[in-house]
C-alpha cells in the first residue's frame, strides 16, 4: 500500500514536468526577419492594357537592442561601412525605376548598407551580388556601390528596440513618391524616393 502513493506521485511529476521541458526549450532568436513595401498601381479608370502593379519592398534583418548601447565597436560602430541589420543581408527591391535623395536607382535588387558617422548618416545601396560566385553578401565593396544618399538624422524621445523600416507613400502624388524611414535606438532616418 505504501508504494502505490509514491509511484503516483512519481508519475504526476514526470508528466507535469514534461511541458514544462518543452517550453524551457523555446526561446526568442536574438533577431527576425521583416519586411517593409508599398504597391503602386494604376487608378482604375487608367490602366494601361496590361498594365501590372510594382513593388518596392526593403526585406531585413530585425536586431533587438536587448539592454545594448548602439553606437559600439560591435554592434554598429562610427566610420565604418554598416551591412544593415541583422544575419542575411538587408535588400531593396524595386520594380520601377526611382529617384532616392536626388540619386537615380533603376529597378532591381540592391543591398543596404549604411554608414554613420557622427557628423550623419549616408544610406549606401550595393548592386547585389548575391548570384556572384562567390557572394560577397557580408563584406562591403565599395566597388559595388550604386548610390550614396544622404538622409536626415533626427532625435527620437523613445528608444525603438528593434530595428524598424517603413516604406511610407505620399496619397495622391504623381508620379508617385514617399518617404523611407528606418529607426533604431534614440535615431530616426529618413530621405525621398520618387518613381521616375
Amino acid at each position: 500500500m505504501r508504494l502505490r502513493p509514491v509511484l503516483l506521485a512519481a508519475t504526476l511529476l514526470g508528466a507535469s514536468a514534461a511541458p514544462l521541458l518543452a517550453q524551457a526549450a523555446l526561446r526568442a532568436a536574438p533577431s527576425s526577419r521583416a519586411t517593409a513595401s508599398v504597391t503602386l498601381a494604376y487608378p482604375r479608370d487608367s490602366t494601361p492594357a496590361g498594365a501590372r502593379p510594382a513593388t518596392i519592398l526593403v526585406n531585413y534583418g530585425q536586431p533587438h537592442l536587448r539592454g545594448r548601447a548602439l553606437h559600439t565597436d560591435s554592434l554598429v560602430p562610427y566610420g565604418q561601412p554598416w551591412r544593415t541589420g541583422a544575419n542575411e543581408a538587408t535588400v531593396l527591391v524595386t520594380g520601377v525605376d526611382l529617384t532616392i535623395g536626388g540619386q537615380p536607382v533603376s529597378k532591381g535588387t540592391y543591398q543596404v548598407w549604411t554608414l554613420p558617422t557622427r557628423e550623419g548618416w549616408t544610406l549606401i545601396l550595393q548592386r547585389d551580388t548575391s548570384g556572384v560566385v562567390p557572394p560577397m553578401l557580408n563584406r562591403y565593396v565599395p566597388a559595388n556601390d550604386a548610390a550614396r544618399i544622404p538622409l536626415r538624422a533626427q532625435a527620437l524621445p523613445v528608444t525603438v528596440e528593434s530595428l524598424t523600416f517603413w516604406l511610407v507613400p505620399t496619397p495622391g502624388a504623381a508620379p508617385a513618391r514617399g518617404e523611407l524611414r528606418f529607426a533604431w535606438g534614440t535615431t530616426l532616418l529618413t530621405t525621398e524616393w520618387v518613381v521616375r
